[in-house]
């Protein structure tokens, strides 16, 4: 089994001090490096171990912070948060490249090979990163179809993949359409996933919080986008070039 090292990266970020997770894969060889945004509620063990695994697929792996080391279980606090957060790009990308930069200053990482991937708000950042021309080799999201400033995604230099639950009440079809025609009206090598029955946050084990409507678990399809998800990182950016 590949050996991964960890570490705990502090840096500052949209006025806080950001706690994000590092995962190295066994050598010391540069490596290609993935960028990993979290939901709304912020970075838990599960999205540290989504960093672990890609390390064990050989990749160096950031889960990045969005709410300064806080994982919010009360919805309404984690909304207080996340809606002015999403509503301001030019927060969004602040985020985002403070993360960004922390990856690529990591010795192991390769910086010209990264690609960003994000969950909820997360997604919305690393599309932001996109709209904001950074030169990624792919962005993937989940349950983060945002659409961005008019003409902005022109800029997006690498394909993008969007999963999302066909029943979501928070992405519904109209805002479905809305990032498609704004993918395809940029010429972006993009694809849509629709995931057949899924709710908000199909992708994330259950958690004892308050039960959000609209939000629920899907073992299946949740396997199926992380499959995605790598099938992704292994066309666009493959461990060995």
């Amino acid at each position: 089994m590949t050996t991964v090292t960890t570490r705990t990266v502090e840096y500052p970020a949209d006025g806080l001090t950001m706690i994000g997770h590092l995962a190295l894969p066994a050598g010391v060889d540069r490596r290609p490096a993935v960028l990993i945004g979290p939901e709304g509620p912020g970075l838990n063990d599960f999205q540290r171990r989504r960093a672990d695994a890609l390390a064990e697929l050989g990749y160096v792996a950031l889960a990045f912070d969005i709410n300064g080391g806080r994982w919010f279980t009360d919805p309404q606090e984690m909304l207080a948060r996340a809606i002015p957060l999403l509503a301001d790009p030019g927060r969004m990308r602040g985020i985002g490249h403070a993360a960004l930069d922390v990856l690529r200053a990591e010795p192991r990482t390769d910086p010209g090979r990264i690609a960003a991937i994000g969950y909820g708000t997360g997604g919305a950042i690393v599309l932001e990163l996109g709209r904001d021309g950074v030169d990624l080799r792919a962005i993937g999201t989940v349950n983060a179809l945002t659409t961005g400033r008019p003409g902005e995604a022109e800029r997006i230099r690498c394909p993008v993949w969007a999963g999302v639950g066909s029943e979501d009440p928070i992405m519904p079809a109209g805002q479905r359409d809305a990032f498609a025609a704004e993918m395809q009206a940029a010429g972006v090598d993009w694809r849509l996933v629709v995931y057949g029955g899924a709710l908000h946050a199909f992708h994330h084990p259950p958690v004892d919080q308050n039960v959000v409507p609209g939000v629920g678990h899907h073992p299946q399809h949740a396997r199926r986008a992380w499959r995605d998800i790598v099938g992704l990182l292994a066309e666009c950016l493959p461990v060995a070039e």
